[in-house]
């Protein structure tokens, strides 16, 4: 049986859902999907210069977690950015 997820603090709600591509219509396009904690990793660390160790004590989560979150939402980041696609931020 795997370990319960712990609770991470979310701060930074996203003004909004969905970013794309320009020009390119909704039904054309793949989506990546952001978790809200992906998105709260990268608010953080990548828009208000916060510390990786200094963040994960702000989300109540170990500097290794934290790490993995942030390294998955900068790999999806990159994703929709060179093969065009959306990125959904789940709520």
């Amino acid at each position: 049986m795997p370990r319960p997820r712990i609770c991470r603090r979310i701060r930074g709600k996203p003004r909004c859902d969905y970013f794309k591509p320009a020009g390119i219509p909704m039904s054309k396009l793949n989506e990546i999907v952001l978790s809200l904690e992906e998105y709260e990793a990268l608010r953080l660390v990548d828009y208000k210069d916060v510390e990786q160790v200094s963040a994960g004590k702000k989300m109540e989560i170990s500097q290794p977690t934290f790490s993995r979150i942030l390294s998955s939402a900068r790999k999806k980041v990159a994703e929709a950015i060179v093969d065009g696609k959306a990125i959904r931020v789940e709520r």
